[in-house]
Parts: C-alpha cells; structure tokens; sequence
C-alpha cells in the first residue's frame, strides 16, 4: 500500500535488542519501551532522509532530531521508518506525494487521505500501533477518518514543532494516530509539553490521563453550520446515531449557531498559502536541497524550483504570493486575520454553553484514487469540518463511528484550548 518512503530495518532492530537488555535489566526508559512507532517524512530523525515527499529534499539528511522524536527515544520507542505523506503536506489524498500515492487498507482503489496518509495506512494496516502526523488543516483526522483509526490534532502550542518542516506556522501541529483512543492519550503524554526551542509552545499543566469524568451531564454542541447539504447520508446517519447513544446515556445535546465557522475554510485558504508562501522560500536551490547549475542566477532558481517542487506546491506558493502582494494584502491577508478572530470569538462563546462540539469528521468516505486530484476546490472541500479547528487553535480529534459500503466513518470532536482531557474522555465513551 506504499505507506513507507523509509524503513530503518538495522536500526529497528539495534533499537528492539537494546529495549529487550533494558527490559531485562529492569531498567525500561518509559511508557513507550519497546513500541514500534512510524514517523510522517516531515519530521527529522537525525542521521535519516528527511524529503517531505518531494523532490527538492530527496537527498537530504537530517543532522538532528525533532523534538518530538528526542521524547519519542527518550521515552524507548523503536523509530520503524518514515511514512508517505503529500509534498510537503500539502494535499489530502497523499496523490501529491513525489514518490507516489498510498492506497487505503480497506480498498487498495482508494485513497489513505492526507496529508498524513502514509501514517494512518500504517497504523490501520497493523504495521505499527501506533504513528505521528502533522495537521495543519485536517492532515491527521481526515487520514484517520478515511483508513478507520483515531487522530488527534492537540492544541496549537501543546506539542513542539521543533524539527517539524514547516507548511503553515501558526496553524501545523504534530499529533497521534493510533488504534484506540487510549493509545492516543498515552503517545500524547510522551510527546506534549512546553519547549525552549519552540517560543509557541505553552506552559500548561502536563497532561497524564483521560480525564475521569462520567457521561451524565456531559454537553454535545452539535453546530448547526456542519449538517447542511454536502455530507453523504450515510455519513449522517452515523454520526447522528452515535450522538444519540450519547443523549441516551445521560449527555445533554444542543444546537450552536456558529455562523463564523462558515467562512473558516476560506479563511484557512488565504492564510495557509500566504504562510506557504513565505516558508517555502527557502528551497532556493542554494543552501541545500535540489541544486540545478547554470551560470545565470535566477535561472538556477527558477530551474531549481520548477524541478524540484509539484504542482500543488506551486499553486499554493502562487496563490499565498498574490494575496500578500501590494494592493492586495489588506483585501486578502488582513480581512482573513480578521474573520479568523471573530471564528476565535465564536469558538470561545461556544464553550461557555456546552463541553465539545461533535461533527463529521469528513463529508464523505475514502474518494477513489484520481477522483479529485485534477478539482483542487473539490479536494479542498475534504477540510470543510477540520479547518476551524486549525485556523482557532482549539483541540479536535476523529474516531471511527461506523462504516459505508465496507468505508470507514470517522467522527470529529472538537474541545476546548488546552481540554485535551476532556476531549480524550468523551472520545472514549464514542469507542465505548
């Protein structure tokens, strides 16, 4: 199913043998001794390539360690490789991928979703337990949703991105992708926490466990701008069928009207780019990455970039640079900083009424392969329920509900800043 760019088979097995004289000698390094984990190729292991699925890293070698992976061999995980992913995370169907696309476990026809597809076809297949992704628009919970497993997106600043290459910086985030909610929770506990490396990062009380808090009382925000025209039936049904086991156990369900949440998809679609555009200008051609000689200096960089960044790439670098031009970054980049604060505002009221919010995770099953790739509107609309999340900050996770046609269905709830707790407990009562 091509959810690999990189397998570290000797190294995996140094890794397994000292975790295996560790165990022995009773001195196991943490709650992940021993743990096969996979990695999304965006994220630096020191001494491995690093290519973010594109051509212009291909070659390129990291010479440190992420954050998150230092937590992660702290912790005595054993790294098994690095996982497909769309070029530089831009995408969600990992078609965009340099090195071609994942299949989908459950239809090798279909699409893993993305962009942290290699990740979630990993974990669904049973190669690893468990796996890391990054989401900066629904990069973790839409591939989660498509292949059946549980994706968490944490709350922007509760995870370093240290060694994480960037897509867009105020809104990417590293999170699990796991089986089952609790596995979640346990690789979230290793991996959160403030960093020095990462001025973003909070200081907030560490998180340890799933919160203990039972179902009666619990209230379920069930936005009413998410289940309009556009979601497939089934996946409705689905949803709505697990919200009504909830209301049956005690939970209280209400209706929000959260009217700025409709415009967080265009908003998300002139930030992102705008921030694309800025990060992604350092693959010049000179200082590392693909190289192409010429004697004349800006065909050296327009040649190095054409050979070595995809389509999608470029039409976000295009459309990022076009909004933040003269004459235009007040119409565009300003006005969307705006509406981004006013969804803030909306996310904050909200929570004054009800604990999470449940929606779709995505409007419909794993697509085909192919089936959107040449409509970039109709792939970007996969993000329509997970954007907001990204573009306030506020935590969200994806779980499967159910399934359509032998697809799977993936359930999105969305909790409060820094309420990871919370938000893994209800999560857990849904699997339940």
């Amino acid at each position: 199913i091509h959810a690999f760019l990189s397998v570290f088979e000797d190294e995996a097995r140094h890794m397994a043998d000292q975790s295996d004289e560790r165990r022995t000698a009773g001195a196991s390094r943490g709650p992940l001794e021993g743990i096969p984990i996979a990695i999304k190729d965006n994220m630096l292991v020191e001494g491995r390539p690093c290519t973010s699925a594109s051509r212009m890293l291909e070659d390129y070698v990291a010479v440190e360690d992420a954050s998150v992976i230092q937590k992660l061999k702290s912790a005595g995980a054993i790294l098994i490789g690095k996982t497909n992913l769309d070029e530089f995370a831009m995408g969600g169907s990992t078609e965009f991928s340099a090195f071609g696309a994942t299949s989908n476990p459950h239809d090798r026809s279909r699409v893993a979703g993305g962009s942290s597809g290699g990740s979630a076809a990993a974990v669904s297949a049973g190669m690893v337990p468990c796996a890391l992704g990054s989401d900066t628009g629904g990069s973790i919970r839409q591939p989660a949703s498509f292949c059946g497993i549980v994706g968490l997106k944490p709350t922007y600043g509760r995870v370093s991105r240290y060694g994480l290459l960037a897509m867009a910086s105020s809104l990417d985030q590293i999170g699990p992708m796991t089986r089952n909610v609790d596995d979640s929770a346990l690789l979230f506990s290793v991996i959160s926490g403030q960093d020095p490396k990462d001025q973003t990062t909070e200081k907030v009380e560490p998180f340890t466990s799933i919160s203990e808090r039972g179902i009666d009382g619990l209230r379920i925000g069930l936005p009413v701008q998410s289940w309009g025209e556009g979601i497939d039936p089934a996946i409705r049904e689905a949803v709505m069928g697990n919200v009504k086991e909830l209301e049956a156990r005690g939970a209280k369900i209400q209706e929000i009207d959260m009217p700025a949440t409709d415009s967080a998809l265009a908003v998300y679609y002139v930030l992102m780019p705008c921030e694309v555009s800025a990060n992604m200008s350092r693959y010049d051609g000179m200082r590392y990455g693909l190289h192409v000689e010429s004697n004349d200096l800006m065909a050296r960089y327009l040649e190095s970039r054409r050979q070595g960044l995809g389509d999608e790439v470029r039409r976000r670098i295009l459309l990022g640079t076009f909004a933040l031009s003269h004459g235009y970054f007040d119409a565009y980049y300003l006005k969307a900083k705006k509406v981004q604060a006013k969804i803030r505002k909306s996310m904050e009221e909200a929570f004054r009424d009800v604990d999470v919010l449940i929606t779709p995770t995505t409007p419909s099953t794993a697509f085909a392969k192919g089936e959107k790739m040449h409509d970039p509107l109709a792939m970007y609309l996969q993000d329509i329920f997970t954007v907001g999340a990204n573009v306030a900050g506020v935590p969200a996770i994806s779980v499967p509900c159910g399934s359509h046609n032998g697809m799977p269905i993936g359930l999105q709830i969305t909790g409060s800043w820094f309420e990871e707790a919370e938000l893994l407990a209800v999560a857990k009562m849904c699997e339940t």
